[in-house]
């Protein structure tokens, strides 16, 4: 790159119990987007906090516009025109979108708020990101997850930016969201804005991004202009071996239903939905953002009530009365949820407390928790899920994403559950991790247990699955095996419940969003 950089790091390195970057040496120019991709656990995130001033290097030094740069603080950054917005979404949900854009500055007159021109303000903040269609005095709770990550980053586009880290920015984004994330960016480069963009997305990064940077195992292995590499050569740079796109399942053996659902309906969510799942059998469930697929997983699970509808689990099948989530995990079901953060695990807690979570019977006697039998069970889940940490008593907010979903995963086959339900089991997840989950999975169907996966990314469904079932508009629309399906066939099912284009508009969240294919 020509011209000066904005900011400049030197032999910065980290460590926590044991090192998790070390002389790492990088230049951010303005005007660019830096790609910073690496398998999880490579040190991304903790190097972007660094450059945030959300924690201290423990070596190295940085510099920005030519001048020392040690920020003690996020706000001392923000101060000086570094933003970033991470994955965990930093927004009140008792708030309203306007109250989180301007939280450290409404606008007042005479000591009280001015409800007129913040939401003026609030408009124009959304606007940049495509939030037009929302009130600004809607509540952020009453949001998707989606629409909530547009508003965390709108309010980090408010006033002077000079580097902008974006960390798995469109993990919860719809295809059209994205596009206008894209749109946005190419602004903020016009106006010479630098951009860190993290992302375990190769084919986005290749779309935004004129170099990139590779992490591995805390040291960076590359960093040129991205248009010299080739999706197979990041990948291997990334974890350090070639991955196919071919995964075995290993010789399995598709026996008797293990979970029949009959006419499952909740008002507005999910309607008259029938299907089974068999002991040995990945069953994907495909469909549009506001198809109903988590819903329908939250009601299998008992998480919300169904308005009517059946639910037989076991073998053999038996009608089971699944009003909470405690009943199902009594009778053999687990959910691995989209949100590991928010309702997966306590991310001040440790890796040993987290995976007894769920398995209180097998560690605590007479009401209390044993040590060693808390410990020997995380070291188990641990070795078994290659978990990347310093110890079982670390807290499981120091992991990286995907290590965190693999502590969650971890809890429930303790558990040794007979239906499991994956939520977006791999979301936010590098390539190198989501292999290995593959392989996970496919071991659990070789145990004769019946899973349901719920997936953005056709390709995943069709790469793990052997059947594809298709929600459009709360509707089972069809579902189609191995032999059967095609990415052509799989979108036109689930655009086939929505009768018209008002009709698709019309929804609270819109569904009318594409796949990842």
């Amino acid at each position: 790159m020509s011209g000066r950089p904005v900011l400049s790091i030197t032999g910065i390195g980290k460590t926590y119990a044991q090192p998790v970057l070390a002389e790492v040496n990088l230049e951010l120019y303005p005007g660019e987007v830096l790609a910073l991709t690496g398998e999880n656990g490579a040190g991304k995130s903790t190097l972007s906090k660094i450059i945030a001033g959300l924690t201290p290097p423990t070596t190295g030094q940085m510099t920005f516009l030519d001048q020392p740069y040690t920020p003690g603080s996020r706000t001392q950054a923000e101060r000086l025109g570094v933003r970033m917005v991470m994955q965990e979404l930093n927004l009140l949900p008792t708030l309203t979108v306007a109250e989180n854009l301007f939280l450290d500055n409404l606008p007042s007159r005479g000591g009280w708020i001015s409800r007129s021109r913040l939401r003026e303000q609030a408009r124009l903040a959304m606007a940049q990101v495509g939030l037009d269609a929302i009130d600004p005095d809607t509540l952020v709770s009453d949001l998707g997850v989606g629409h909530q990550q547009m508003v965390e980053i709108a309010r980090n586009l408010i006033g002077d930016c000079r580097i902008l880290i974006l960390d798995e920015p469109t993990a919860m984004l719809t295809a059209r969201e994205v596009d206008l994330l894209f749109e946005q960016i190419e602004r903020l480069q016009a106006r010479g804005v630098a951009i860190v963009y993290i992302s375990h997305r190769l084919e986005e990064l290749k779309r935004i991004s004129q170099r990139i940077a590779v992490l591995r195992d805390g040291r960076l292995v590359a960093a040129e202009s991205i248009s010299r590499y080739n999706t197979d050569q990041l990948v291997a740079l990334m974890v350090g071996r070639d991955l196919g796109e071919h995964i075995d399942l290993g010789e399995r053996h598709i026996g008797a239903p293990v979970l029949r659902v009959e006419k499952l309906s909740r008002a507005g969510k999910v309607c008259d939905v029938s299907f089974e799942v068999r002991a040995g059998e990945i069953l994907g469930i495909s469909g549009l953002i506001g198809a109903g697929r988590t819903e329908l997983l939250r009601l299998i699970y008992g998480a919300d009530r169904a308005d009517s509808g059946r639910v037989f689990v076991g073998n053999p099948l038996r009608e089971t009365k699944v009003s909470s989530p405690a009943e199902a995990v009594r009778n053999g079901i687990a959910l691995i949820t989209e949100d590991r953060k928010g309702e997966g695990l306590l991310l001040t807690q440790s890796i040993c407390a987290n995976l007894a979570l769920g398995n209180m019977p097998a560690v605590a006697r007479h009401g209390v928790v044993q040590s060693s039998s808390e410990l020997a069970l995380a070291e188990r889940q641990i070795k078994a899920m290659r978990i990347r940490s310093s110890s079982p008593h670390q807290p499981v907010g120091e992991l990286s994403g995907g290590n965190q979903q693999k502590v969650v995963i971890g809890r429930w086959l303790e558990r040794d559950c007979q239906v499991l339900l994956f939520d977006e089991p791999t979301r936010g997840i590098d390539i190198g991790a989501k292999f290995d989950i593959y392989g996970l999975l496919g071991e659990l169907t070789r145990q004769g247990k019946g899973l349901v996966v719920v997936s953005s990314d056709l390709r995943e469904l069709m790469l793990i699955c052997d059947r594809i079932a298709v929600l459009s508009a709360g509707r089972l629309m069809e579902t189609f095996d191995r032999n059967d399906w095609s990415q052509d066939r799989l979108l036109a099912a689930a655009f086939a419940g929505y009768s018209s284009r008002e009709a698709m508009l019309g929804e609270a969240v819109s569904p009318l969003q594409e796949f990842s294919v």
